[in-house]
């Protein structure tokens, strides 16, 4: 089918989902901003309890190197440290590998961006995770040690029930944060959502129409998210005495 030109089709039209629309690739884009929030966020989860753990427990090595690690993240700004972990960490080992006799590497596009924004993630969870960990009753862990649990018995037992209610806040903030780094992904050339509508927008020159699309698409995803973590933190506070005016 020969489309006509953008300027003679609607916005409906520009947006749909036949031969002359971009609706498609709008989605496509979409789906991976999702799918590189949901493994950048899972990852750093773990980074950040791993994280949080090594700083109030770890021996003074990992103390510090866990603080060296947070403080860097957290001072750097992010679109410069995706260019970093994307272009120079990479290239650094693959002059590693030719220099030991071994072949080049590329790595996948979808994991490499999924790890530099756990990398980031991972930075600020564990800071999050470490406040709530903080105001769970030393007493209660003191006791919990003393009756003769095992330090995982007591992080199971004491400290991950009462954290969690602490934490679902600013887990929830950096959830939101996740889904809108997905777009920095755009300066490396991986086809998310603000990539896919820019290449909409600059081949047919309809700026209003898929930009407001794309904030729109962002905007969805933000309410379903809030909703979702304001269910999960009233779950974890079930049973806790509100002290809310």
């Amino acid at each position: 089918m020969i489309c006509p030109p953008p300027a003679q089709l609607s916005s409906l039209e520009l947006l749909g989902f036949g031969d002359c629309g971009w609706g498609a690739t709008l989605l496509w884009g979409f789906g991976n901003s999702i799918l590189i929030a949901i493994g950048a966020y899972a990852l750093g989860f773990l980074i950040g309890v791993t994280g949080a753990f090594g700083k109030l427990y770890g021996g003074p090595v990992a103390k510090d190197l866990w603080s060296v690690y947070t403080t860097l993240v957290r001072a750097v700004p992010e679109l410069v440290l995706m260019l970093i972990l994307y272009y120079a960490v990479p290239a650094g080992l693959n002059q590693l590998l030719i220099a030991s006799g071994y072949e080049r590497i590329d790595l996948p596009q979808f994991i490499t961006g999924v790890v530099v924004l756990a990398f980031v993630q991972g930075a600020y969870q564990t800071e999050v995770l470490r406040g709530a960990i903080l105001a769970v009753p030393h007493g209660q862990i003191e006791a919990a040690r003393a009756m003769g649990m095992a330090p995982g018995q007591v992080a199971r037992r004491v400290i991950f029930p009462q954290m969690t209610a602490n934490a679902v806040p600013g887990l929830g903030n950096l959830w939101l944060n996740a889904t809108k780094d997905t777009a920095l992904l755009a300066v490396i050339g991986f086809s998310e959502l603000t990539k896919a509508t820019y290449q909409a927008s600059a081949t047919t020159k309809a700026f209003f129409t898929f930009y407001p699309a794309a904030m729109a698409m962002y905007l969805l995803i933000s309410l379903i998210s809030i909703f979702a973590f304001a269910r999960i933190e009233k779950w974890a506070r079930k049973g806790q005495r509100d002290v809310r005016g």
